[in-house]
């Protein structure tokens, strides 16, 4: 794609994402939604194959109904309510279709089946903005119309997305899959605490973020799109190879590392609202993923390759991949953890 296309098609992508985030009429939110989804899908299918074509179209049906949804959504709403504020939703059934058309934007489960797929059919840069960028919007709707959810709703979407997201991505040998399993297990993180502190989520949707850019910048770097080609890296980079180790760990949620902030302020917060079984429930969830991402750690940093590497001549050139962001967000999706104390301050 031609760089001054891309900026433009780049640019409605942003703005249609920022009029979703600054609006509060439900009719600008929505033209922001179709903005962003119809300025997505030439990103999708940046490389123009079979597999691109299949996938930008998954997304396309899928986006457009959840579309549909929302706005039958927001006229049930404009007749019971006759305005267009986002924050006055009185009517159950309206504010059921917009939290499922919201969950279908989402990829939360029982709407999670064109995660994957889509993720897996589409270029590394593309998945990566899917999995990032593409959460926000619906997201901050989510936080604005938090009081007037249907709770229940929303904690049976949140149990079967950690589920999905676990059991999903144990037989995976594709790494966009992998971390389309890990977005939807998120995304049911994020879900759970939404009707108790709205806040945290938006916590959880910043790391998450972080540690998803970071683990997709080095699976680039790399060139991987398998677990086979991730376990050659420690031959040709060793540091890269650590540093992957880390973001996995660190997207698994294991204590030492960022992940494990927003796991332990939710588990704290469905504890002190009585839901310690809830809790319980998602911590015991989050050991699958934990999972899947040590098979990765464990193929990419501690399996000897067949072959030591023993010439004097590099058998591969050098990556002339720009790495500039990757320090600071392998920092960051590494050792936020002793900044606790002031996020509790903040959120």
């Amino acid at each position: 794609m031609k760089p001054p296309i891309l900026a433009v098609i780049m640019s409605t992508v942003i703005s249609g994402t920022i009029m979703v985030l600054i609006s509060s009429h439900w009719l600008t939110i929505w033209i922001g939604f179709e903005m962003n989804m119809l300025a997505i899908i030439p990103i999708l299918m940046k490389k123009f194959n079979p597999r691109a074509m299949e996938a930008s179209t998954k997304y396309f049906l899928t986006q457009a109904t959840a579309s549909m949804l929302l706005m039958l959504g927001i006229i049930i709403n404009l007749l019971l309510t006759g305005q267009w504020a986002v924050l006055n939703m009185p009517s159950p059934i309206a504010s059921n279709m917009m939290t499922v058309a919201l969950a279908m934007k989402l990829g939360l489960s029982p709407f999670h089946f064109w995660v994957p797929e889509v993720t897996q059919g589409v270029p590394m840069s593309s998945g990566m903005i899917l999995l990032t960028w593409q959460k926000i919007a619906p997201l901050s709707i989510l936080y604005q119309i938090a009081p007037s959810m249907n709770p229940n709703l929303l904690m049976a979407m949140a149990i079967m997305s950690v589920l999905v997201g676990g059991w999903g991505g144990l037989n995976q040998t594709q790494l966009r899959k992998i971390l389309a399993y890990s977005s939807i297990a998120h995304m049911g993180w994020m879900i759970v605490v939404t009707t108790y502190n709205p806040t945290l989520m938006l916590l959880n949707l910043t790391i998450y973020i972080m540690m998803t850019l970071g683990t997709f910048m080095l699976f680039m770097l790399n060139s991987s799109t398998t677990t086979l080609s991730l376990s050659h890296t420690w031959n040709k980079l060793p540091l890269i190879a650590s540093l992957i180790l880390m973001t996995m760990l660190s997207l698994g949620g294991l204590p030492p590392l960022s992940g494990f902030i927003p796991k332990w302020m939710i588990i704290h917060e469905l504890t002190k609202n009585d839901m310690a079984i809830m809790a319980t429930f998602m911590a015991m969830t989050a050991l699958l993923n934990l999972y899947f991402y040590m098979r990765l750690t464990y193929a990419t940093a501690l399996t000897m390759f067949p072959s030591t590497n023993i010439m004097k001549m590099k058998w591969q050139f050098e990556s002339t991949k720009n790495t500039t962001l990757l320090p600071p967000l392998i920092m960051i999706s590494t050792m936020l953890l002793p900044l606790t104390p002031m996020m509790l301050t903040l959120f």
